[in-house]
């Protein structure tokens, strides 16, 4: 079994690098659910930002339309099956600011009500042995079904904000068994290389 597995990634356009395992691993504070290599990427303009924080958007939760990549396509990273694909979750408001102190403290009931409440839509992708899955995507977007042959490149749906997602991103992670309680996370890199945090990758189609 493959320890590393090298993937294009998984968009075009310009998108911001948060939580990477270049940075701090586990990349995101827990091994739960073998995210201890996953990667985080935002959709941003080409002047590389997120939406503007205004003062209103400081003090209450904003609809997730109003961030830049929100609908942005989502694409298959890596040749191989799809045997997963999931996008029946709804899309909740974005929190920055005060309201992602009081999200925040629901992070522990969102990790016990288990991986579709953290990963919210998603597609896994089988390839040699080894499963990539791209979390967060758009209620109803999800073009693929199980058991689909897709290609690097092929649209496997839209960068969303369903499950655990303070603001519309796609997350990517890697694993050893489609059995998540059991999986064991697979390092990765992206064309040979694994950015860091405050990288904007710029994608060309």
């Amino acid at each position: 079994m493959a320890d590393l597995l090298d993937l294009e990634y998984p968009f075009t356009g310009r998108w911001l690098v948060q939580n990477s395992p270049a940075n701090r691993v586990p990349s995101h504070g827990t091994a739960l659910f073998a995210t201890s290599y996953a990667i985080d990427f935002v959709p941003v303009t080409d002047a590389g930002r997120s939406a503007p924080i205004t003062l209103g958007s400081l003090l209450r939760s904003e609809r997730p339309e109003r961030f830049p990549g929100f609908g942005r396509s989502v694409l298959a990273p890596v040749q191989g099956v799809v045997i997963a694909a999931h996008d029946v979750e709804p899309d909740h408001p974005a929190h920055r600011g005060f309201p992602s102190i009081g999200y925040a403290l629901t992070q522990q009931r969102r990790a016990q009500a288990g991986w579709v409440a953290l990963a919210g839509n998603h597609v896994f992708i089988e390839s040699g042995g080894i499963v990539v899955a791209l979390c967060h995507l758009v209620h109803g977007s999800v073009r693929v079904q199980p058991g689909q042959h897709v290609q690097v490149g092929d649209v496997l749906g839209q960068c969303g904000n369903s499950g655990n997602s303070t603001e519309p991103h796609v997350h990517v992670q890697a694993i050893d068994t489609a059995d998540i309680a059991r999986a064991n996370a697979v390092r990765l890199t992206f064309n040979g290389l694994l950015p860091r945090n405050g990288d904007v990758i710029d994608a060309t189609a």
